[in-house]
């Protein structure tokens, strides 16, 4: 399970939204569905999932139903704001949401589509663990409009998804990932780097593996420590190494390089996407849900745990499945808290955010006093310096490498 919800101010029990909350509905929507349940929880995650020991009282065969409910009382609420719009993009996330029947999810994806409609072209992904991803499965999400599988490959080497505690077999990557091309859909596979015990060889091994999938687009994360989470502890008693930095910074840079060669063009800090066949250009490929994240886009997110933001309001739903069902049972919202960021924190995940882009972030976009400052991040080499002759910037393959050290530079 996760740590503990944010700070905020009390949620209405309608979910009702402020009446002077500045909505722009000509600005994208997107829609985040979770997942929670998993069958056993890895080492390193920190993500609001629950293994069936867990669920006290909560049922994964109503899960579909319950999340509809939520869909419908969205459906209210941003009609009474004059907010409703279809999506652009859906993302099932978790957890796994394969875990789930695939006619489940294809119930919960119809229940948002006839609540908000969909944006000619829309994306829609669905997470998946290697070893539930069969062609049945495929043919049914394909039916229900999915556009794309992102795949939880995170190594092609045994010892290192052991140390990871992924219980998935490496051969069953393939396939699932065959099942989702035979059927036309986009795939993307996920990777983390930095393993206890893990090399740059291992790493390296990896990297073959993904790209010689041909996969649309490959996500390389860095494993990161959350406290409260088994391998936090295993660490703290020394039983594994900590990660590495200066390791995990050459398996970025061996990534960087390896991906390009293989012609996938890096667009934000962890992800590369590949022009698909007849393309000019990679942008086609790249995930649209997650860049409506990281743009500053409206987004609804249902589920336990669940996050939404809506014009600069944010709010969280309760995390455990059971007082999710218990809520909206009694016709009552699920979100546990909200906040409307102050204008300093409104800057600073903006540029915290779109300076990962390879867009990179406007220059007028940082606070007056601070932009001199460029200047010295181009003579020490993190931001290019004919980006930022034309108003943008963009950081460097060493600037990706110490990117927060660039947006405290910009923001302090």
């Amino acid at each position: 399970m996760a740590g503990p919800l944010p700070l905020g101010d009390p949620a209405p029990s309608d979910g009702r939204l402020p009446e002077d909350l500045p909505i722009d509905v000509g600005a994208p929507f997107s829609a985040y569905l979770h997942v929670p349940f998993c069958r056993v929880r890895c080492g390193y995650c920190d993500f609001n999932t629950y293994t069936s020991s867990e669920l006290r009282g909560a049922r994964q065969d109503e899960y579909a139903d319950t999340l509809g409910l939520e869909i419908a009382l969205a459906q209210r609420v941003l009609a009474d704001a004059g907010a409703l719009r279809p999506m652009n993009t859906v993302f099932f996330g978790g957890g796994t949401p394969t875990l789930l029947p695939a006619g489940d999810l294809a119930r919960m994806l119809d229940g948002a589509v006839d609540a908000f409609g969909l944006t000619e072209g829309a994306e829609i992904t669905v997470e998946a663990n290697p070893d539930t991803v069969t062609p049945s499965v495929v043919r049914t999400l394909v039916d229900a409009g999915v556009t794309r599988l992102s795949v939880g490959m995170q190594s092609a080497v045994p010892h290192v998804l052991a140390a990871l505690d992924r219980t998935h077999q490496p051969e069953n990557v393939r396939t699932a990932v065959e099942a989702a091309q035979d059927a036309g859909l986009a795939v993307s596979v996920d990777l983390i780097y930095g393993a206890p015990g893990e090399s740059l060889a291992d790493w390296e091994a990896s990297l073959e593996a993904a790209v010689a999938l041909e996969p649309d687009h490959i996500s390389a994360y860095a494993l990161i420590i959350e406290n409260g989470t088994k391998l936090a502890r295993q660490i703290r008693r020394g039983e594994v190494p900590a990660p590495d930095d200066d390791l995990q910074a050459d398996m970025y840079e061996l990534a960087d390089s390896r991906l390009a060669a293989a012609g996938f063009e890096w667009y934000e800090l962890s992800n590369w996407a590949r022009a698909s066949h007849g393309a000019e250009s990679a942008a086609g490929n790249r995930s649209r849900h997650n860049l409506a994240y990281w743009r500053g886009s409206d987004w609804w997110g249902f589920g336990p745990g669940a996050h939404s933001h809506v014009a600069g309001l944010r709010w969280w739903n309760v995390k455990h499945p059971a007082a999710y069902a218990q809520r909206l049972a009694a016709s009552e919202s699920p979100a546990a808290g909200t906040e409307r960021p102050d204008a300093r924190a409104r800057l600073l995940e903006r540029v915290l955010l779109e300076s990962r882009l390879a867009e990179g972030i406007a220059v007028a976009a940082i606070p007056e006093q601070n932009r001199p400052r460029v200047a010295g991040l181009i003579a020490d080499g993190l931001v290019d310096a004919a980006a930022a002759l034309k108003g943008r910037i963009r950081l460097t393959l060493r600037g990706r490498l110490l990117a927060d050290a660039v947006v405290r530079e910009l923001t302090d």
